[in-house]
């Protein structure tokens, strides 16, 4: 039987030629989205990072309100003995240049029950300012208070309570959760003045003590006074930072 005529060398080399160019094509190209074939995973997109409420009033059927102390400029060592007496949760929204050399007083007062939150570096009004600017007195805080207690404060007051929308994001992008603002205020002579609303405490309110002027009656007699007041209206101190997680994950704050 004659055998067929073996190919010639040429064209079996131009054969295998065509047939590879054939797979590397095939391996190499991307698959039609309509035949059906395995497709690369879609590539993740981050959420965008949600703004902060800003709250002077917690929602609470609790009868408690909430003192806040701002800047760090009174240091009075009978307010830490009232505070451990008490045992009252008071929250102080530190100021890095007003505090000083004076952490060693709020690392007392933390160890006696008070919540350590963030109340800038510089004490700069916030609103207007640049996204680097505000970012850097937020973040700024957060390092020297990690530094200084080893926390992240989640609660932030701005100075003056001013703030814009580069503000919110700054604060939500230094790890902030809440931004605190005010109803009542302490004044020197001893009177609450109010933000808006019935001029009366409520549950739910959140109360500012600012540093006292030169002559006025020291921070612990400011706030003994104030505490005859809030139990004349049948309410106690709360716990801010408790309250307001409650709030956040029942989503009953929204922003001012």
């Amino acid at each position: 039987m004659r055998r067929p005529a073996a190919a010639p060398p040429c064209a079996v080399a131009l054969l295998c030629a065509v047939l590879l160019a054939g797979c590397a094509g095939t391996a190499g190209e991307r698959p039609d989205p309509a035949d059906g074939r395995a497709q690369d995973p879609p590539r993740a997109v981050s959420a965008p990072r949600s703004l902060p409420p800003v709250v002077d009033h917690v929602p609470t059927r609790d009868p408690v309100v909430f003192l806040t102390y701002d800047d760090g400029a009174e240091r009075d060592p009978r307010f830490v003995g009232l505070v451990r007496e008490r045992r009252l949760p008071v929250s102080m929204f530190l100021t890095d240049s007003v505090v000083g050399p004076g952490y060693g007083h709020f690392a007392r007062l933390r160890a006696v029950g008070a919540s350590i939150q963030n109340h800038t570096l510089d004490h700069r009004a916030l609103r207007g300012l640049p996204y680097a600017g505000q970012r850097a007195e937020v973040c700024g805080q957060q390092h020297k208070l990690r530094s200084r207690f080893g926390i992240t404060p989640r609660l932030f007051r701005p100075p003056y309570g001013t703030y814009d929308r580069t503000t919110l994001r700054a604060a939500a992008d230094c790890g902030i959760t809440a931004v605190v603002l005010w109803r009542a205020s302490l004044g020197a002579d001893g009177e609450l003045t109010y933000t808006r609303g019935e001029p009366r405490l409520r549950a739910g309110d959140i109360v500012s003590v600012p540093s006292g002027e030169t002559g006025s009656p020291s921070l612990a007699e400011r706030t003994e006074r104030l505490l005859r007041e809030i139990a004349e209206r049948g309410l106690r101190v709360g716990r801010l930072e408790d309250h307001l997680e409650d709030g956040l994950q029942d989503g009953l704050l929204d922003r001012l």
